[in-house]
């Protein structure tokens, strides 16, 4: 038994006694982001980085227990040092680092090594064992510098506004969202969010966190103000009636899946644009590289590829299918859709 085990709650320290991630209630949970597949409701203590503090407290109930910490802030618990080390994901992303005698372990959560211009960079954590995700774990998926991306985005935004056409991105609405935000060439015209963007905005802005103020789509009366704006919403939003009043408009998505014709195709986009919060699969591989771990454990995503592929180039790598996959299959009973677990998750 290694420091850390794979349960049906999450990745459990038995000397601590604590959970990272886990998908059911625990007494105390350690929580990598801020995303609902990795902060989930009903665990009685939640410790987290500080600037993830305010989201879980925005998404689960300002009541919930949370303890907040520093990156590299050292938390001892039963003789076990945890500290959280930047994981570039998303604003108060975290990569957790676990050490007891000597054997050191990191869970990455999401991570990516672009430096997004919002969130603190990734930095590489030497470690024995290495829990990484994999959501785009194939050489197929290589991302072009954010810069380029910007670029195009740009481009059609004024393209639209030639065209008297309201210009709506969709995008998550925690990470995606601020990013689009942050990096868009705001010279270009006036700039909105949908409402659920605007509460996450405001809870980051009340909080010290440096994020493009914006107004809400919910406060404009008078549609046809709009012909020259860019409004980020999440793809939740697509087809509810604000959007019908916004007619004219072109309407694209920004994910790492927009690089598959299957899936601009199933959004029914106009355009997509290739931008993802995780890791491609250069910056997978050199993630591990800078690790310098023994032993690589791939979840989320393309776990049986990505691991037969490090093996084959002399890494030490097993799988552990996440704790959503195992819920999965026991509600439907499939028995491997790794493919399918990715594209669940934000991208």
């Amino acid at each position: 038994m290694g420091l850390l085990q794979f349960t049906k709650q999450g990745i459990y320290c038995e000397r601590a006694d604590v959970y990272i991630d886990p998908v059911r209630s625990v007494n105390k949970a350690l929580i990598t982001h801020g995303h609902a597949d990795h902060a989930r409701s009903g665990h009685k203590h939640y410790l987290c980085h500080k600037d993830s503090a305010p989201i879980l407290k925005l998404r689960l109930g300002k009541k919930i227990q949370v303890e907040s910490y520093g990156y590299n802030d050292l938390i001892q618990i039963n003789g076990v040092r945890f500290s959280f080390h930047p994981a570039g994901h998303i604003v108060g992303s975290a990569q957790i680092r676990v050490e007891h005698k000597g054997e050191i372990w990191v869970v990455t959560g999401d991570y990516k090594l672009e430096n997004d211009g919002v969130c603190i960079p990734y930095e590489p954590v030497k470690c024995h064992h290495f829990i990484t995700e994999c959501t785009f774990g194939l050489p197929i998926y290589q991302w072009r510098p954010q810069e380029k991306v910007f670029d195009e985005i740009n481009r059609w935004w004024h393209q639209n506004q030639q065209l008297n056409q309201t210009s709506v991105l969709f995008g998550y609405s925690l990470g995606k969202a601020q990013r689009l935000l942050q990096n868009v060439d705001e010279s270009i015209g006036p700039i909105f969010t949908h409402n659920t963007v605007f509460k996450v905005n405001e809870t980051l802005i009340e909080h010290g966190i440096s994020i493009r103020s914006t107004k809400s789509i919910d406060r404009v009366k008078d549609t046809k103000n709009l012909r020259k704006a860019l409004i980020i919403a999440p793809q939740a939003s697509m087809d509810v009636p604000w959007m019908r009043k916004l007619q004219p408009c072109s309407v694209a998505f920004a994910s790492g899946w927009m690089g598959i014709r299957s899936s601009r195709r199933n959004r029914s986009a106009g355009r997509g644009f290739v931008l993802s919060d995780h890791a491609d699969w250069e910056e997978l591989n050199l993630a591990i590289k800078e690790s310098e771990a023994e032993h690589v454990i791939a979840m989320h995503g393309y776990t049986d590829s990505f691991a037969k592929w490090l093996n084959e180039n002399g890494i030490n790598a097993t799988t552990e299918k996440s704790m959503i996959e195992n819920q999965q299959q026991e509600s439907d009973g499939l028995s491997n859709h790794s493919h399918d677990t990715s594209a669940s998750k934000s991208a």
